[in-house]
């Protein structure tokens, strides 16, 4: 890995659009001509390199920012979707059918828990959800029929950490697949030089980074990606989970800046959690020392790009949650929001929000309280200014106060 600049293998792409411009031109079409019949029928049987049929298999816009990802993941090439969830569960679905098993993390996004909690099994696949941080508990879930380890590098919202490294060798230990949902860490963490099989990104997040497109991928190897995308077989082909063009190219223009604006959510991020530990408030971010997985991701990720731009809080209760997040809302400090990798500030408290999927006794069990805030660090300038600004909010509501944690 330590020749491996994801940042660097985007910027040694360049694209030439139509008429020589700087950005690729944008396919705005549907459909696609033929000057013969016969190439038509072999670009519909996927043997026309270069031709395009209809845009549900492919388009130009598509497959720029499809080798753009797969050369930030380090994969041989990539298929982007409409969302995150368009490629997480056509991914899924191409690796499993009837009988099969997955053994996925405990903690996920909501969305992916509820698919495989709740949708997969009337498909007959089922799954098993363990604490991806044990890899003994882990192992001791897998069955004859398992096909799948499913995992994010850092999980939704408990920012736990996934041991890649060992995930993947119990995968080829058990002849499996290890998928990854890298979402919460491009560039810091590059799953795929760690042994994993798949990585996905739901593109709406810190890739895009601007809330306004929605947008998924899946990187993997050509034989994977010729799976989805099969006219007869093809998860993503048959259920359509197809990005637009216009999506694709405005991610594109977002990726090349990627690389800066981890940088500055890392460091605000960074900046906010040594300050509200020191203050004594329950926080968890990877970078911490105290974070239990601290050594593990400080040895996987490249430290280029630090340690991410998420954070959580734990206030106590969701009353205190909810008033905190208003004010900060009205002091202009953010936006009480889900998502993440806006140019400002999101927080929302998971357990009522992207985990609400999961059954509060599930959330209990796995240290989801009621109480936690969930943050995406903005871009701020100021981030001293931004903290100050947070604990006056704080003091206001008594969170810090009431509990004896300032004494000045």
């Amino acid at each position: 890995m330590k020749n491996f600049n994801p940042a660097d293998n985007i910027q040694d792409l360049q694209y030439f659009g139509e008429f020589g411009g700087v950005n690729p031109s944008i396919s705005d079409s549907s459909t696609y001509t033929f000057l013969s019949a016969k190439t038509m029928f072999d670009t519909f049987e996927g043997n026309m390199e270069g031709c395009y049929l209809y845009s549900r298999h492919s388009s130009p816009s598509n497959l720029y920012l499809d080798k753009a990802l797969a050369a930030m993941e380090g994969t041989e090439t990539a298929n982007v979707s409409a969302s995150g969830m368009g490629a997480i569960t056509p991914t899924l679905l191409q690796l499993c059918g009837s009988g099969d098993h997955i053994v996925s993390s405990r903690t996920i996004y909501g969305g992916t828990y509820a698919f495989l909690k709740n949708f997969t099994p009337r498909l007959g696949i089922k799954t098993t959800f363990v604490d991806i941080t044990k890899l003994d508990v882990v192992e001791a879930a897998i069955t004859p029929e398992t096909k799948v380890l499913y995992c994010e590098t850092v999980s939704n919202p408990l920012l736990e950490v996934a041991d890649i490294e060992g995930l993947a060798k119990i995968a080829k230990k058990h002849n499996l697949k290890l998928v990854v949902d890298n979402t919460f860490s491009p560039l810091s963490v590059s799953p795929a030089k760690l042994g994993a099989d798949i990585v996905i990104h739901s593109l709406t997040k810190y890739i895009n980074g601007s809330s306004d497109t929605v947008g998924g991928v899946t990187c993997a190897s050509q034989e994977f990606i010729d799976s989805l995308k099969n006219v007869n077989s093809g998860a993503s082909m048959l259920l359509g989970p197809t990005m637009d063009s216009l999506r694709s190219a405005s991610v594109m223009k977002n990726l090349r800046t990627l690389h800066i604006r981890m940088k500055q959510h890392s460091h605000n991020a960074m900046y906010l959690a040594e300050r509200f530990e020191k203050d004594g408030l329950k926080t968890v971010y990877p970078g911490l020392k105290s974070h239990p997985s601290h050594e593990l991701y400080s040895g996987m990720i490249n430290h280029e790009y630090g340690f991410g731009g998420m954070m959580t809080l734990d206030v106590g209760t969701l009353a205190k949650a909810n008033a905190l997040m208003e004010l900060m809302q009205a002091k202009n400090l953010g936006y009480l929001a889900v998502s993440l990798g806006f140019y400002k500030t999101l927080f929302s408290a998971p357990g009522t929000s992207t985990s609400s999927e999961i059954p509060m006794e599930e959330q209990i069990e796995m240290g989801l309280t009621d109480g936690l805030i969930r943050f995406s660090i903005g871009l701020d300038n100021d981030i001293e200014r931004t903290y100050q600004m947070m604990k006056k909010c704080m003091q206001e509501l008594n969170i810090l106060a009431s509990e004896s944690i300032l004494t000045k």
